[in-house]
Parts: C-alpha cells; sequence; structure tokens
C-alpha cells in the first residue's frame, strides 16, 4: 500500500526509434513553449500529501525527435523568438493541454496510469492558423516488480511514447501539413 507522505517521480527524457517511412519534404520552425523545458505536475490524491511528477525536458525532447524524424529539417525556436528572422514552409506550436494520472488506490488495481493530452497548432509560412490537432496519449504500468515511483515514471513514459506513435503515424493526415510543402514563398509574417 501506499503511504500517506509526498511523492516525487522524475522522468527521464523518452527515447522515439526513428520509424521506417519517408519524411514529410517541409522545413518547418518547431516554437516551444517554456513549461516543455521543465514541466511539473503537482496534485494531491486523497490520502496522499502530494504527487510531484518531474517531467523536466522530456516534453521538449520528445516533439525534436518526433519532428526530426517526420520532416526534412526542423529548426528550433525559442518562445520569445521572432518568427520573422527564419524562413520555413510551416510553424508548429505545441503545448500541454492536460496531464492526469491515476495511483492504484484510486482504480482499485496494481497500476498505475497518465492520461496527457497535447494541442498541437500548425501555421503556414504567412502566419495563418492553418491547422489544430489533439492528440490524446495514455501510458499503463502494473506495480508488480517497480516500486511506485518506477511504475508511475514508466506509465509516464508509455503515455509519451503513445503521443509519438500517434504523431507519426497520423500527423500528415489529421493537419494536412504536407499539402504546404509547395505552396510556401518563404515570407514569414508570424508574430
Amino acid at each position: 500500500m501506499i503511504s500517506g507522505c509526498a511523492t516525487s517521480v522524475s522522468l527521464k527524457e523518452t527515447k522515439i526509434p526513428k520509424p521506417n517511412f519517408e519524411e514529410i519534404p517541409l522545413v518547418v520552425a518547431l516554437r516551444l513553449p517554456p513549461e516543455f523545458d521543465n514541466f511539473i505536475h503537482k496534485e494531491n490524491v486523497l490520502g496522499q500529501k502530494e504527487w510531484s511528477i518531474n517531467l523536466g525536458s522530456s516534453n521538449a525532447s520528445l516533439f525534436k525527435q518526433v519532428f526530426g524524424h517526420m520532416f526534412k529539417e526542423v529548426l528550433l525556436m525559442g518562445s520569445k523568438d521572432e518568427a520573422s528572422n527564419y524562413t520555413f514552409d510551416a510553424l508548429i506550436e505545441p503545448k500541454i493541454d492536460s496531464f492526469e494520472f491515476s495511483i492504484p488506490n484510486q482504480s482499485k488495481t496494481d497500476a498505475f496510469v497518465v492520461w496527457i493530452r497535447y494541442q498541437i497548432k500548425v501555421y503556414d509560412s504567412f502566419g495563418n492558423d492553418f491547422s489544430t490537432w489533439t492528440v490524446s496519449a495514455y501510458g499503463k504500468s502494473h506495480l508488480k516488480g517497480l516500486n511506485k515511483q518506477k511504475s508511475l515514471q514508466k506509465a509516464a513514459n508509455l503515455a509519451m511514447r503513445d503521443a509519438a506513435a500517434l504523431m507519426l503515424l497520423q500527423f500528415d493526415k489529421a493537419t494536412k501539413i504536407g499539402t504546404l510543402a509547395n505552396k510556401s514563398n518563404k515570407s514569414v509574417k508570424i508574430e
């Protein structure tokens, strides 16, 4: 059983294997929000003092890897960088829409479960809102053979890998970003 004390979990960066498919012939700018460098979710769970889940920079790493595998070239932008200083076909801005988890005493099982929902906005090279896609990911890890921190860490890692798989397989279809390949004259007016 889990005791009524504070529990802290830190997530290591998730490694995403290079998929075996043809990359989309686009130069994309990827603007990551500040929380991707140090995302910490804190929550009081009934019967617990507090759970603190430090995803650190694992979200930034996830999106860099996924889009690095997906596109011809990825330009990394800071949250305050001016898009007009870059030349690209599309700008992608992901954010964490929600992060939730459950522990065994909540679900009456031996499993830790993590849900992460990302919202991904795509802009064309002129700064027009091109597409928005919401990705919901899920990870589950049983306590069997692991301590509570390792089990929750594994569930979060699996949720991020689930998100990566969904993006790699569905991003072009869901956002139609591939249609921007020949429509850009590289003029950027995004603020």
